[in-house]
């Protein structure tokens, strides 16, 4: 059936004007075409209905990265913490006194309360009067009930395009309300 179509094709272009080397290329590839048309198709459309997950393949050191390059990318100072002694946070964006302590957690499972626990009490030792826990992954309930308890901003995996937003919205200082 694609033979029938190369030499249609062949023939169409000799008739509409092509030389006859290019009347045969056509010819030639047009079978090819045809034959891999149905797959890229369906990769395209895959590809346009799928989301790529950017974190997918990253160790917890490249997700604390590119946490970092988000922050960075707001026009914030950002200080990426020591992987020891860093008292559960990962990345501190923004000046005094409206500091952010950010954990990262690049992980397979959900994240639990003791990311919360960590970054909260980490956040003091920091200088960090803000808290934030940053996965690829989504969050438990008492995760989500901690956080809620302690002011924290959770951001899970549907929340990452919005990263960037979130932490503006901590870092800028907050206008003085008026009585």
């Amino acid at each position: 059936m694609h033979l029938a179509a190369g030499i249609a094709a062949g023939i169409a272009a000799y008739l509409l004007g092509a030389t006859p080397a290019w009347s045969l290329v056509i010819g030639a590839l047009t079978p090819g075409v045809l034959a891999a048309a149905p797959r890229f198709l369906h990769g395209a459309l895959v590809g346009l209905t799928s989301s790529r997950d950017e974190t997918a393949e990253m160790s917890g050191t490249e997700f604390e990265d590119y946490v970092a390059r988000i922050a960075r990318s707001c026009g914030m100072p950002v200080i990426m913490t020591s992987i020891t002694g860093d008292w559960g946070v990962d990345v501190i964006v923004g000046k005094r006194p409206n500091r952010l302590a950010i954990q990262c957690k690049r992980q397979s499972r959900p994240v639990g309360a003791s990311a919360v626990q960590e970054v909260v009490a980490g956040a003091p030792m920091q200088d960090c009067s803000k808290t934030m826990v940053v996965t690829n992954h989504e969050f438990t309930p008492a995760a989500r009930k901690l956080a809620e308890l302690h002011g924290c901003e959770l951001v899970g995996r549907a929340e990452l395009p919005r990263l960037r937003s979130t932490i503006r919205r901590l870092v800028e200082p907050s206008e003085p309300t008026t009585a």
